[in-house]
């Protein structure tokens, strides 16, 4: 059996595959715990009962934040604190005798648009989630690009001054449209907020992350994903392609701008498909 895994900030989304094709089962659904070691324990009893005592050779899977794959532990991110820097990939691996193979979370959901969604097909795509915080992956020929440490877009600054927006954390997208810095700054839950005019210039902020991703990268899609994009209200794709025909002159035309297909379970989908390139 292989193990699949989406840790996220919130919630962990663990499932059984035999083929790399589909779930043995539903997918267990539970709360992340802040702890590293309750965290831990957690996936070890989830994964016990998914595997109900039958061999596992290979456990896969995204966790929030960059993961250095020398010392196979987060070191960085603003939801798993006190997972960062521990032996994440190690203890998993000792638990339960397996090879482990671990991306970034959002890296790993962006293989499953890549395969299994609305960027299947493509060469060079980009997935971006714009949800609790705001992350994004290039993929070459259906394979996470090559990087240092990971890609993370949503540090990028795209108001170094904060003169768009003075209330923001700081200049960079994650402050201006992710979902924790819009509750911060808002004081209400995004979903709440329901003028359609505060959506629209999320749409321009947004148009001016995507551009820079787009001369850096180059893709031939870019997939939005996250509830920020696929949430109601949420940011209006389609004003974000207006917006961004207006900034992104200097390529002939735009990309293929898309939503994301697999919701909740994009991350163990990309799972399978991680797991099925080690094989």
């Amino acid at each position: 059996m292989y193990i699949l895994f989406d840790i996220g900030g919130t919630k962990m989304r663990i499932a059984g595959s035999r083929d790399c094709k589909g779930f043995v089962d539903e997918p267990i659904v539970v709360d992340t715990p802040a702890d590293f070691k309750k965290g831990m324990k957690l996936l070890e009893e989830t994964i016990s009962t998914i595997s109900n005592g039958e061999e596992i050779e290979i456990i896969g899977g995204g966790i929030s934040g960059p993961f250095n794959q020398e010392t196979g532990s987060l070191v960085g991110g603003p939801n798993l604190n006190d997972w960062i820097g521990k032996p994440f990939r190690q203890e998993l691996e000792d638990m339960f005798n397996a090879s482990v193979f671990v991306e970034n979370d959002t890296a790993v959901v962006g293989l499953g648009e890549m395969h299994h969604g609305a960027g299947a097909k493509e060469d060079i795509g980009v997935y971006m989630t714009i949800s609790t915080g705001v992350g994004g992956a290039r993929f070459i020929d259906g394979h996470i690009d090559a990087s240092t440490i990971g890609f993370e877009p949503g540090h990028e600054v795209i108001d170094p001054d904060k003169s768009m927006c003075p209330d923001c954390e700081s200049g960079e997208l994650e402050s201006y449209i992710g979902g924790a810095a819009t509750e911060k700054r808002m004081g209400m839950k995004p979903y709440e907020i329901t003028e359609p005019g505060f959506w629209d210039t999320y749409a321009k902020y947004l148009a001016y992350g995507l551009n820079n991703m787009i001369v850096h990268w180059s893709p031939k899609v870019v997939v939005l994903g996250g509830s920020m994009i696929v949430g109601d209200p949420a940011i209006p794709v389609e004003r974000t392609i207006q917006y961004l025909k207006d900034m992104l002159t200097i390529f002939p035309e735009l990309p293929e701008i898309k939503k994301a297909e697999l919701g909740a379970l994009g991350g163990l989908y990309g799972a399978m498909v991680l797991i099925s390139q080690n094989l």
